[in-house]
């Protein structure tokens, strides 16, 4: 079918949806729902079958629900209505959630039900739930709803109107929750409340509070039961989190959005208050993104930076637990990112803060070159990146400098920089990419700008395996993989030939040269006369909508006339 993504961003559960459409063999082009009139022109050249909108802010026209099928994607179960979905579920603690394809219609969220999967609702961040819960089970009801779409057509099968849908649990028409509804009571809530209620506000738009007075939004909250003091006090920091008590414990709040404050985008806590924080009693990494754990002769080496960002500091203590990991006794070193991402590479929202923004971006970026080095240089154990979650940028490149890259299927990778200001990008992937794809693939990878699933990914050898486990089941098959790995009959062959190729790498072209030719065209984006990247990076940080579709992502307004129609 011929299938107009219609969304208010090309975000991660839009990028999903359109890798899974496209697999499944549809023409599939995108629209950024900018206007009703630009939405318009877009049915009018792409002429699609159906429209599936997985992400918007406002309703489809009437204009175009009337005269085709428009099946949004609502991020809730049967009966349930309004833009805060999710948001309601995690804080009132449901332990069912759901994704409803419905049609649109003159009614809000009231349309007609094509599909509809639900899943346990586990206690963690909106934001990780949305990448993962919901994405899979917008996934599977789009796919079921358009395999309905052919009976549809032939008066064989039509939606169930939502009073007549049968389900044990039916949701409600809820308002858009306001902070208000939000409001943390420190000197009543305990931990458990407290951690619902900023779950639900995690990604956008955070939960509306105070820290040392400030006015402020709080994001990244973690529970720590371990820790005790006057409720509402703030008593500690580690890393870049404060704790904070609650009624019988505390929560570590990893970032912040001071509402007075010059930078207003998200920082981490003791960042944005830094003289503040400064004053607090440090706890040695008791809120540290960086954990390592060793079974057997493998060690895994944990990294869960908020958003997959890594700042020059966080690359640095990355690389120096690398560092510490090399000096075991293993065989095996297993790199396992974080929960939601691998890696997301330089941190975006610390060098628009920055003094100096193009300083600060030289600087985050040989800290990331310098850990992909340590691992590059790694001969005396095999290395494995492990993605559990979504790869962008740098981040994928640092887990190419690895022997091997595992991930599971639901990942999505964007290993491209040209979308954030024709970025060129560095972390040796001039040296990397190649080596994996071709030249001519890598060249088509760095100028399309299009994300690419793992099952793709691993079809082409960008990565080496592809699994189709749930995530604990992931973990599971990770575990035993790397131990196998470690005790392989052929495994001494195998490091020999890795430093065998190593040798023989450098001997043609050192490594130092490709770091060279990259940074020598980073400082260009960095410093020369294209701003490009300055105000690409602003724009993402503040958030600035798009006021176009870029063009490839709207391959409608690509295609020529004559192959327009008959494609």
């Amino acid at each position: 079918m011929r299938i107009l993504l219609l969304t208010h961003s090309f975000n991660s559960l839009s990028q999903r949806l359109w890798l899974e459409l496209k697999a499944c063999g549809h023409a599939v082009s995108v629209e950024l729902d900018i206007a009703d009139s630009v939405a318009e022109e877009a049915v009018a050249l792409w002429q699609p079958d159906v429209i599936v909108a997985p992400f918007l802010k406002r309703a489809i026209p009437e204009s175009i629900w009337s005269r085709l099928v428009c099946l949004i994607v609502h991020p809730g179960i049967v009966g349930d209505r309004g833009p805060s979905s999710l948001d309601w579920a995690i804080q009132e603690g449901v332990s069912e959630w759901g994704v409803t394809v419905l049609q649109a219609n003159a009614v809000m969220d009231g349309g007609d039900i094509w599909a509809t999967h639900t899943f346990p609702l586990r206690t963690a961040k909106k934001s990780s739930i949305y990448r993962s819960e919901v994405a899979d089970a917008a996934v599977r009801a789009v796919l079921e709803a358009l395999a309905h779409y052919p009976d549809y057509l032939h008066g064989d099968w039509k939606p169930t109107p939502p009073n007549d849908f049968k389900t044990a649990v039916r949701g409600s028409e809820r308002p858009s929750i306001q902070q208000a509804q939000r409001a943390i009571d420190w000197q009543y809530d305990d931990t458990a409340t407290v951690l619902r209620k900023l779950n639900a506000a995690d990604g956008c738009p955070g939960l509306k509070d105070r820290l040392f007075g400030q006015p402020c939004h709080l994001f990244d909250a973690h529970a720590a039961m371990e820790y005790r003091g006057a409720a509402g006090e703030v008593i500690a920091r580690s890393g870049d989190a404060v704790l904070r008590a609650t009624t019988d414990g505390a929560v570590w709040i990893g970032h912040v959005r001071r509402l007075e404050h010059d930078s207003g985008f998200k920082l981490p806590a003791v960042v944005a208050f830094a003289a503040e924080a400064a004053a607090l009693t440090e706890l040695s990494f008791a809120a540290d993104e960086i954990r390592y754990e060793e079974h057997g002769s493998v060690g895994f080496l944990h990294f869960d930076f908020y958003n997959g960002a890594m700042s020059t500091e966080q690359c640095q203590r990355l690389r120096q637990a690398y560092r510490d990991a090399c000096k075991r006794s293993t065989r095996v070193l297993v790199l396992m990112g974080g929960v939601d991402f691998w890696s997301n590479g330089i941190h975006l929202n610390r060098i628009e803060a920055a003094a100096s923004p193009a300083d600060e971006s030289m600087r985050n970026i040989e800290a990331m070159d310098d850990l992909a080095l340590e691992i590059l240089r790694t001969t005396d154990k095999l290395t494995v990146a492990v993605m559990q979650g979504n790869a962008g940028a740098g981040g994928c490149f640092l887990a190419l400098a690895a022997d091997q890259v595992w991930a599971r299927r639901a990942v999505v990778l964007n290993p491209h920089y040209k979308n954030m200001g024709n970025l060129y990008g560095s972390e040796y992937w001039t040296y990397l990419l190649p080596a994996r794809v071709g030249k001519e693939r890598a060249q088509a990878i760095m100028q399309n700008r299009l994300p690419i699933s793992a099952v793709d990914a691993a079809r082409e050898g960008l990565i080496d395996a592809c699994f189709y486990d749930a995530r604990d089941a992931f973990l599971t098959r990770v575990r035993r993989m790397a131990l196998e790995l470690s005790i392989s009959p052929n495994y001494t062959q195998q490091l020999a030939d890795k430093c065998a190729r190593r040798a023989c790498d450098e001997a043609k072209k050192p490594l130092a040269e490709y770091r060279a030719a990259e940074l020598n065209e980073m400082r260009r984006n960095f410093y020369g006369f294209d701003p490009s990247y300055h105000y690409a990076r602003h724009h993402f940080v503040y958030k600035i909508s798009h006021a176009f579709t870029p063009r490839h992502l709207a391959v409608h307004r690509e295609l020529p006339l004559s192959v327009k129609e008959f494609a």
